[in-house]
């Protein structure tokens, strides 16, 4: 379960108790916006390796990167049977001249 509430940063990537649960806070790193500008590459780098790094402005928190969700797989044939023997018949030929017409 993740904690979906503002936490300062002494609290983030360790364990909150809140009632009756345990939760896991996962680990952020917060660099402010001189350091993004000067090396953009490296927030970029960790971010892809699955971490959360906030870019903040005078302390105060302006952006997240996060990493992508990866891409679905693509799964061939899923349209298969969908489509009609009338799809692949050839257009009437006023339906053609309709696509012809450059008016």
């Amino acid at each position: 379960m993740r904690a979906n509430w503002p936490l300062s940063n002494s609290l983030r990537g360790g364990w909150l108790t809140t009632s009756s649960q345990l939760v896991q806070l996962p680990a952020v790193a917060t660099i402010n916006v001189r350091e993004a500008r000067a090396q953009l590459s490296k927030p970029l780098d960790r971010a892809h390796r699955g971490e959360e790094v906030v870019i903040s402005k005078g302390g105060v928190p302006y952006a997240r990167l996060v990493p992508l969700a990866p891409p679905v797989p693509r799964q061939p044939g899923w349209l298969v049977g969908t489509l009609g023997t009338a799809f692949f018949e050839p257009l009437p030929d006023e339906e053609l001249a309709a696509w012809d017409d450059d008016s």
